[in-house]
């Protein structure tokens, strides 16, 4: 044996995403460096123990931890941090001091980004950066946010291309709090789906579907293997199409699945699916086909779907009343979708319902053989699983563990956080950026801001008391959170760059013209001591206006004469139009190119905060994933194990986090 290969008597070998040491072949009587075998030997034993023991995690868990094994990282934090609860302290203490942070996130919206002089940017973004930000092209900065390997930028003092100090740090410290992306896929049973079950389905909803199957069977079959029972079902919360649900209950899967969805027309689509994918039958139809079509011919077209006007026309052709009973005059629309349990394979059950609590049983009630009678806990036995659950829909499903004895489990991944409820009202900023809630922006977000919805965020009571007030995040910054900015390229950043300059122009023309007006957010400061407002005590009025046709983009006066043309004669915007009709209609081409010249050099301004706004938000979603966490851990007398990690490809489906929890 050459003494290159003993060199090192112990190699590595990738396993399951775990790296474990693995004995080499050793000659047994020989010494390797000064070695002797009988150390050799002993390090062999004690590698082959730690392989062992590697191996049995593998076993245990074939999706990157151990069940039940406190000493695994349950957060997907940065190395810096020698313990969770170090990370969560880090992260708190940052986003209730950091003052820019509170100001990009949640303390400016873009509408009022040209409305006040000498405006947000000059007012609210620290002096030493102005330069930097106004000089550095967009997706240069992109990559210092985001890309750049910080540890090789240095910061020149005077020189207005090098990034300076503070900002350095302020990016260092959203990604050293920001949760870890990356993905490391396990190999699922099934790696590409059968065309039958991907029917509906584009490139990243696959990219989902197929990670997170192969998820939940490796999860599922982990959780039995530990508690020595099988799952009964996997109960789907806001199922949609009922993709996910689709894919687990086909081969190789073949699982239970109870799909709840609020939209009947989703459940609809879905159940045809089904069928084309060989999980469901229609009925069957028999009838005589000939009188069925002359009973058709001779109706108009306004009535072929009305049973009783078919009636009346088989009456009129002759048909015996007794004859008519036998014709079935359903549409093929209206025919049932059937579903038939069978030994070892998959099964589909449907259940309408908006969930509005996380209590399920008015949906457990609604299943077969559950209708009536009351099982012992252990007869069910089901875990809520969910992919991009939208606002308060993620918390019912985690909190469905802690409130119905037969979730054993919950596999959620969340999505749409503009969409959650507050719990605490709105957050609570300290100067000068005490304007939170942006209520003037948007008139419903201040009233579900102020009901205080017991189901909202945060979930937990770490989040919810914290120093009294507690954590809160308008729905600016939640919004925010939505973005997914490693993902930009150029084309696109130009592209939506160019459509917040423009909607911010326009917001501008809108205040001028006498369209909107300034509200303050405490007493009217329109005039002390002479100064110009804080533009952190006022925002504008606001006037929806959506998305425009393509054309309106092209050019500031396209996207300003679109917008005032939908807002004069589209239906949905009766609100605003005798006002934009009075107050817009003489704007002329020449005003509008005066607006455009005026606020051009400052669309790098607009550009920079719009990135630093969506790049700060990783701290954001971070936190809100943290949050639902904490919660489940709070839980310790019900919970037994729970963790976050990454299932998506963050280029493929950025809000790639899911939050796991099992049950004792």
């Amino acid at each position: 044996m050459k003494s290159d290969i003993l060199t090192s008597p112990l190699h590595l070998v990738e396993i399951s995403r775990r790296r474990v040491l693995v004995p080499r072949p050793l000659s047994p009587h020989r010494q390797v460096h000064g070695v002797t075998s009988t150390t050799i030997r002993a390090h062999v034993a004690q590698a082959f123990d730690i392989f062992l023991k590697d191996l049995l995690g593998v076993v245990l868990n074939r999706h990157g931890r151990q069940l039940g094994c406190q000493g695994e990282r349950p957060l997907p934090y940065s190395d810096e941090f020698s313990s969770p609860d170090e990370y969560v302290q880090s992260l708190v203490h940052f986003v209730t001091n950091s003052e820019i942070f509170q100001f990009l996130c949640g303390g400016v919206h873009i509408l009022d980004f040209f409305t006040s002089e000498p405006g947000i940017f000059v007012t609210a973004v620290p002096p030493e950066w102005q330069s930097f930000l106004v000089n550095c092209e967009p997706m240069a900065f992109m990559d210092l946010l985001v890309r750049d390997d910080l540890a090789s930028v240095s910061s020149q003092r005077g020189d207005p291309g090098s990034p300076p100090e503070s900002l350095l740090q302020y990016v260092k410290d959203i990604r050293r709090l920001s949760l870890q992306r990356s993905f490391r896929p396990n190999k699922p049973k099934l790696s590409v789906l059968p065309r039958s079950v991907a029917l509906g389905m584009k490139t990243k909803k696959v990219h989902e579907v197929v990670h997170f199957a192969g998820y939940i069977d490796r999860l599922s079959e982990d959780i039995a293997r530990v508690s020595g029972k099988e799952l009964t079902h996997l109960v789907d919360f806001g199922s949609g199409q009922n993709y996910l649900g689709r894919t687990l209950a086909s081969p190789p899967y073949n699982k239970h699945i109870v799909a709840v969805e609020s939209k009947e027309q989703n459940m609809d689509g879905a159940k045809n699916l089904d069928i084309l994918s060989g999980l469901a039958d229609k009925e069957k139809l028999v009838r005589n086909k000939k009188l069925y079509h002359r009973i058709l011919e001779s109706l108009d077209p306004s009535e072929r779907n009305d049973e009783e006007a078919l009636k009346r026309a088989a009456k009129a052709l002759g048909v015996a009343d007794e004859d008519i009973a036998t014709i079935d005059l359903r549409s093929r629309s209206e025919l049932q979708v059937t579903y038939t349990a069978e030994e070892g394979k998959g099964f589909i059950e449907y259940v309408v319902g908006r969930l509005e609590h996380a209590d399920l049983r008015g949906v457990i009630s609604q299943l077969r053989g559950y209708e009536n009678a009351v099982k012992p806990d252990d007869d069910l036995r089901m875990m809520a699983v969910s992919i991009h659950s939208c606002g308060n829909l993620s918390h019912y499903g985690i909190r469905s563990m802690v409130l119905n004895p037969c979730i054993h489990a919950v596999a959620i991944v969340g999505c749409c956080y503009n969409l959650l409820t507050e719990k605490l009202g709105p957050p609570s900023y300290k100067p000068p950026y005490h304007r939170p809630s942006l209520q003037p922006v948007n008139a419903r977000v201040a009233r579900e801001s102020a009901r205080c919805d017991p189901q909202g965020f945060p979930m937990s009571d770490f989040f919810s008391t914290y120093k009294n007030d507690g954590i809160s995040f308008n729905i600016t910054a939640r919004m925010m959170a939505c973005q997914a900015p490693e993902n930009w390229t150029e084309k696109e950043s130009d592209g939506f760059f160019t459509r917040h300059f423009y909607r911010a122009v326009l917001q501008k023309i809108f205040l001028d013209k006498g369209v909107i007006s300034r509200v303050y957010h405490q007493q009217d400061e329109s005039s002390v001591d002479g100064e110009t407002p804080s533009p952190f005590n006022s925002s504008t009025n606001p006037v929806v206006i959506g998305s425009l046709r393509k054309q309106c983009y092209t050019s500031f006066k396209a996207y300003v004469r679109g917008a005032i043309t939908k807002l004069t004669t589209n239906s949905e915007f009766s609100q605003y139009n005798q006002v934009i009709s009075e107050r817009m209609a003489a704007i002329t081409d020449e005003e509008i190119a005066k607006y455009e010249d005026r606020y051009r050099d400052r669309r790098r301004e607009l550009s920079a905060i719009w990135s630093l706004m969506a790049f700060s938000a990783c701290v954001v979603e971070s936190l809100i994933v943290t949050d639902r966490w904490l919660f489940l851990r709070e839980h310790s007398d019900i919970v037994r194990d729970c963790w976050v990690e990454t299932v998506f490809d963050y280029r493929e489906s950025p809000r790639n986090l899911v939050v796991v929890g099992i049950k004792r």
